[in-house]
């Protein structure tokens, strides 16, 4: 699954998926969405590409 995180203020995280969809998530919510993905660790960075 692809999909794009845009970090939209310092507790909200959107994550975008390529097939349209997108959610607003917050710090927990992002975290356990990326536990759920396998992956553990984002960049800080303003914007990531993630590709699973």
């Amino acid at each position: 699954m692809s999909f794009n995180i845009n970090r939209i203020n310092p507790n909200q995280t959107q994550v975008f998926f390529h097939d349209g969809r997108f959610e607003t998530l917050t710090d927990e919510e992002l975290e356990e969405f990326l536990l759920q993905m396998g992956l553990s660790e984002v960049n800080e960075s303003m914007e990531q590409n993630v590709t699973d």
